[in-house]
């Protein structure tokens, strides 16, 4: 890794880019090295294949911020404004406390915030709230020993805890500093801090959010979560539970529920049931979880179908006392909803547990539709030409519920036999050029846009697909999503630049920035 200069200048780097591009352009091999090496998307290509890819600007700016160690462009130049000699403490910490603690939808850059502060030991001196985020323990104590209140007094900047400016740290993920934070904890609470510590993020303002949530809810660690319940922390803080379901290891929600934490009233079976998570699924059920609870999308076991759980998940709802004859509230039943979805052996599942094959006509063809089965479509479209135009505009909702699921071959068939293109469904009301887009899927967004689908399509939140791109990119909804790849399908269909209320990330946003300045 390049070690930047203690003053780095912004155009000295922007001239480095510069000479990067030229060098990927004129095929030159150590530049295409130093690509490969650094952007993941060439990790496995060769040269010739990386000369084709028709790399720009921002790629070469985002392989020099790469070679100084950080993720992206607009980290770099942040770190060149903080260097900087006019930079001042509170500029520095303003920053190390976004990167410390996240802000808004983006998450903490522990590793950032680590940086910073290698290169500024100094730069929470006199900060003993901050120092419990990075497990200071002899600061805390000293804290502490002036005085005991301290260890429930707010930070004057930011209104944390300082309990919660341990449990928030995203710096826990990092093994140098673990020890040290958890230590901090056990001596705030032995001081007095209260286990349920509560406070307001000004970046993303709501309900307050507790101690328990930054440790169970966001950074799932397991020690502090524990250490948390045992000193009286409230599991019913209406997150922690709802968010520790979001991870495969179901300890946390184990230690929830063995903790009082009531599943019923905090969607948290429903967001089990977004995941395959069969053992998180068990224990909800066995702590009271109730199968027949009415949520937005209709009941737990409506749900489950909706996102295309497995035969066991369904068993085990089902096991649980889920009605198998349960109804959405256009009137879909569960068995139905399956059988248009494609899952015959869900749909024997509630015949066997006592639901009534009410099929209705369509239903055979919208079922060959979502299992991607080419040779039924095409020969039920043969036998009844007009058998789209037949269904009715609830069916057609299939499209968009299908690309939210991520059953790209079912989509791209139905869009290939005359699909409605933009019909609006899912979560967000949007079109299936929406829902790729959130997703991150470049390849279906293009199919899509090659199709027909425009970006001006709406969605629930009433905004259009570069409405769906800012926050899918900026949150980060998929794991794996190539937001960037979208932003150019977007382009190269002919969709105009996005307005500048836009808000993206620093690729996506040099993106379309060199574009403008192409075309002025």
């Amino acid at each position: 890794m390049k070690t930047l200069p203690a003053r780095p200048h912004l155009d000295h780097l922007k001239k480095q880019a510069k000479a990067l591009l030229d060098g990927i352009r004129r095929s030159d091999p150590d530049s295409l090295e130093r690509i490969r090496l650094a952007l993941p998307a060439a990790a496995q290509l060769d040269h010739a294949a990386i000369a084709a890819m028709e790399l720009r600007l921002h790629d070469a700016q985002s392989c020099i911020a790469r070679e100084y160690g950080l993720d992206a462009w607009s980290q770099l130049k942040d770190y060149v404004v903080l260097q900087a000699a006019s930079a001042d403490a509170t500029t520095r910490k303003r920053q190390w406390r976004q990167w410390a603690f996240g802000h808004g939808y983006q998450p903490a850059r522990p590793a950032l915030a680590e940086r910073l502060l290698r290169e500024h030991p100094d730069l929470l001196a006199g900060e003993p709230a901050l120092a419990c985020a990075i497990g200071d323990v002899a600061a805390v104590q000293a804290a502490i020993a002036a005085d005991r209140a301290w260890a429930n007094n707010p930070h004057a900047d930011s209104g944390m805890p300082p309990l919660a400016c341990a449990t928030f740290s995203g710096l826990i993920a990092l093994p140098a500093y673990a020890p040290g934070i958890r230590a901090c904890v056990d001596l705030l609470l032995a001081a007095g801090a209260d286990p349920n510590a509560r406070w307001i993020d000004p970046q993303a303002p709501g309900d307050p959010l507790s101690a328990l949530y930054g440790a169970a809810g966001r950074n799932h660690d397991i020690a502090l979560s524990r250490r948390l319940l045992q000193a009286g922390a409230d599991p019913n803080d209406n997150e922690s539970l709802y968010h520790a379901t979001e991870i495969a290891d179901p300890t946390i929600v184990r230690l929830l529920l063995d903790a009082g934490a009531r599943v019923t009233g905090c969607n948290a079976l429903f967001r089990a049931l977004d995941y395959e998570r069969p053992d998180t699924l068990r224990l909800l059920l066995a702590h009271g979880g109730d199968a027949n609870e009415r949520g937005p999308s209709g009941s737990p076991l409506l749900h489950a179908i909706r996102r295309r759980r497995s035969p066991e998940v369904i068993g085990l709802l089902l096991d649980a006392g889920a009605d198998p004859s349960a109804s959405n509230d256009h009137g879909v039943s569960a068995y139905r909803l399956a059988r248009c979805l494609g899952l015959s052996d869900v749909a024997e599942r509630l015949l066997q547990a006592g639901a009534e094959a009410d099929d209705q006509p369509g239903d055979a063809f919208l079922g060959a539709c979502a299992r991607a089965d080419r040779a039924s479509v095409q020969a039920m479209l043969a036998g009844d030409p007009g058998l789209l135009a037949k269904l009715p505009p609830q069916a057609l909702r299939l499209l968009p519920e299908l690309a939210a699921a991520g059953a790209e071959d079912a989509v791209r068939l139905m869009v290939e036999v005359g699909w409605p293109i933009a019909t609006r469904g899912g979560d967000i009301d949007g079109s299936a050029l929406n829902w790729a887009v959130f997703r991150g899927n470049a390849p279906l967004a293009r199919f899509l846009l090659a199709h027909g689908a425009r970006y001006d399509e709406r969605h629930g939140f009433n905004d259009n697909v570069y409405g769906t791109l800012s926050f899918a990119s900026i949150a980060e909804t998929t794991p794996g999503g190539d937001w960037l790849a979208c932003a150019r399908a977007l382009i190269d269909a002919g969709s105009p630049l996005p307005e500048a209320r836009y808000h993206f990330p620093e690729a996506i946003a040099a993106y379309f920035d060199e574009l403008r300045q192409a075309s002025a």
